[in-house]
């Protein structure tokens, strides 16, 4: 968990059940934000059949999870079936406006871990397990009832302290989503991918041979990650970053290699003896595989404390952007110009900033570190939030 502020993950820990006191205040707490959020769903598909899903869990009823019914506020929480796989028992697709014309608004209660979906021209479809759980749409399951649907998501908490929303390209790359947010200091946008995206997205995976073509999926409805899509096919990008990795490692085995935590816990200092990346007094690190760096959450960057969880979160990040080797003092000094320069190194990630107008978005889970005064990740964030519009788009 970060702990500079409200991110991703802690929005994601919430999502898991943990750290819930990072987003959700103790019980007779006096809420800073409104009881409900108006949230305006703008169809720019060119296509007038859209739907949207909310589902997250209502801090205010034991982080049950909750979708919104297709009135637009009035919430389903789903009850534990006997058997998995049962449909839901409530209609939760909220139809959005004819595109082109004025946005829809929908009502929001408080929801963590939430998700905002879009889908063109059907309805996805969500399953309901023992637990309750949700099974939710897939991307790397072809057998998915949803695979060859046209549809994506942004993510949104909105508790009893802020709204914190994101779009992300974590996973994959598809629908072109957009978000705004009223705030009484004035409106944060992000503008998300420009129209044509996936297309460019896929052209340039295409160029770079390799393993990379590999990433366009469903007949070019999307893009996946690679973690995704090493998820599917572990064979893929075998040993891709080692060699840069291994650089790294013999580099700082003979010079010191400073982290700002960003956090209470100040600069750290650590260097490599015997093949481990130790910070005396804190933690080590083994040196990392490259389905570890895409994924920021194999070994070695799976901690059990928040100072090592935020030094794994910049090491992480570094290896992403393959700076590490060439900045020794992690992310203060890192230059946004220098990202993603090697040869190896994740094309993804710079091929999802390079087409976002704003260059802001989510291309790996720890693209929230930066140096202080620039932002990567594509946020809107506010304790005194107004009218939140999402925008979807046309996905060619």
């Amino acid at each position: 968990m970060s702990r500079r502020g409200f991110t991703r993950r802690t929005f994601l820990s919430a999502a898991a059940l943990t750290g819930l006191s990072a987003t959700v205040l103790s019980k007779g707490t006096a809420s800073a934000t409104p009881a409900t959020l108006n949230v305006a769903l703008a169809n720019n598909t060119g296509n007038n059949t859209v739907y949207c899903y909310v589902t997250g869990m209502d801090p205010h009823n034991g982080n049950a999870w909750m979708f919104l019914q297709a009135d637009g506020h009035t919430p389903y929480y789903p009850p534990s079936p006997s058997q998995p796989g049962t449909p839901l028992g409530a209609d939760c697709s909220i139809a959005l406006n004819a595109s082109g014309s004025g946005p829809r608004t929908i009502t929001l209660p408080k929801i963590v871990g939430g998700r905002v979906w879009f889908s063109i021209g059907a309805p996805l479809t969500f399953l309901v397990n023992p637990g309750p759980g949700i099974a939710m749409p897939s991307v790397t399951n072809p057998s998915d009832p949803n695979y060859d649907i046209d549809w994506g998501f942004c993510e949104l908490t909105f508790d009893d302290s802020q709204l914190y929303g994101n779009i992300t390209f974590v996973d994959f790359v598809s629908l072109p989503i957009a978000c705004s947010l009223d705030t009484p200091q004035g409106t944060q946008i992000v503008r998300g991918l420009q129209p044509g995206g996936v297309d460019q997205m896929i052209a340039a995976m295409n160029s770079l041979g390799g393993d990379w073509p590999r990433l366009v999926s469903a007949g070019g409805r999307r893009v996946l990650s690679p973690n995704q899509a090493i998820s599917v096919d572990g064979g893929l990008f075998a040993g891709y970053l080692d060699s840069y990795i291994s650089q790294c490692w013999q580099h700082y085995a003979s010079n010191d290699l400073t982290i700002d935590t960003q956090f209470t816990w100040g600069t750290v200092t650590g260097r490599v003896s015997g093949g481990v990346l130790q910070f005396p007094g804190v933690g080590s690190f083994t040196q990392p595989s490259t389905p570890a760096v895409f994924s920021c959450s194999q070994p070695p960057f799976t901690t059990n404390n928040d100072e090592m969880g935020n030094l794994s979160a910049r090491l992480a990040a570094a290896l992403n952007r393959t700076t590490l080797l060439s900045n020794p003092v992690q992310p203060t000094n890192e230059n946004p110009g220098a990202f993603y320069q090697n040869a190896q190194t994740n094309h993804y990630a710079r091929m999802v900033h390079q087409l976002t107008p704003d260059g802001l978005g989510y291309g790996f889970p720890y693209d929230d570190v930066h140096p202080s005064g620039v932002d990567f990740e594509g946020r809107v964030q506010s304790s005194e939030p107004g009218t939140l519009t999402i925008s979807v788009g046309a996905l060619h």
